[in-house]
């Protein structure tokens, strides 16, 4: 999660807010790609640090399927971020921070881990929640 951190730490740099993400290789001693927001940086609505990550630990694969990987993120992930989390059958999203307003792997909805589809993550809640909601708060309240 503290390498999560320092990627969240990148996107207040291009004005973006803080969420950062981090993909590990199965065994979790590599990290395959990392991400933060890049919505504002380069005008595309889908730079979440989670869809960012995927789609360069993908590259890197040379495939979709990200069986076996997980994904750290410092920010509940978004529906969009969750559908692309199971989508890429990502085995596990471990996360800092509640997102109250618009989270999908708990708070608000669970989409991650929706019986109907035919992959759900193990989803680790709260880990380093104090630091990844800190740094959240504090990009608000400057704003």
């Amino acid at each position: 999660m503290r390498l999560a951190l320092d990627e969240a730490a990148l996107a207040v740099r291009g004005g973006d807010v803080p969420v950062g993400a981090v993909l590990l290789s199965p065994d979790g001693t590599t990290v395959l790609a990392a991400g933060h927001n890049e919505r504002e940086a380069t005008g595309d609505p889908t730079a979440h640090a989670e869809v960012l990550a995927i789609r360069r630990a993908a590259a890197l694969l040379g495939q979709w399927r990200l069986t076996g990987c997980t994904l750290v993120v410092t920010l509940e992930p978004c529906t969009m971020c969750a559908g692309a989390l199971v989508q890429s059958r990502v085995d596990r999203v471990v996360y800092g921070a509640r997102d109250e307003k618009a989270g999908a792997a708990g708070s608000l909805w669970d989409v991650v881990r929706d019986r109907r589809l035919n992959h759900r993550p193990e989803v680790v809640e709260g880990v380093l929640a104090e630091d990844c909601a800190r740094l959240l708060t504090e990009f608000f309240r400057a704003r």
